[in-house]
């Protein structure tokens, strides 16, 4: 968690190279997870960390400030829909996961205690993929 020492630093400046400016036909999505590199960690919010964890931009500090939040508020609706953060956080790789051995064990535990009625109102395929992060086997954590 020493990362979260870093709030008032941006992504470009810990995760580098920086990065230079999207082309001038780069997609809505590109300009936006350019521009999050610039903002100081310490403002990004629920949408911007689901936006780069999707993304798998910086997974190294994104996961983290996620987590914190998740442990909180498991399924906060970052953007789209309640969980949403949640179910971007679960389907990073297990390499970045190995990482924060504890931050996964943490939220497996928040995981498992999840409400069956709370985890049936995500979308379609959300509860396999929430078992699949769960039941991940030990030396891919």
């Amino acid at each position: 968690m020493d990362r979260l020492l870093h709030l008032d630093r941006t992504l470009d400046e810990l995760d580098p190279p920086r990065w230079p400016s999207p082309g001038s036909d780069a997609t809505r999505l590109v300009r936006k997870v350019h521009e999050l590199r610039r903002v100081p960690l310490g403002e990004l919010g629920p949408a911007d960390l689901r936006t780069l964890i999707s993304q798998q931009v910086a997974l190294s500090y994104a996961l983290p400030l996620a987590v914190r939040l998740l442990l909180e508020e498991p399924l906060l609706d970052a953007y789209f829909y309640e969980g949403d953060l949640l179910l971007a956080a679960v389907n990073v790789p297990a390499s970045a996961w190995a990482l924060f051995p504890d931050l996964g064990t943490q939220l497996r535990t928040v995981i498992r205690a999840l409400p069956e009625a709370a985890v049936a109102g995500l979308p379609r395929g959300a509860a396999e993929e929430l078992v699949r992060f769960v039941a991940r086997p030990e030396s891919l954590r």
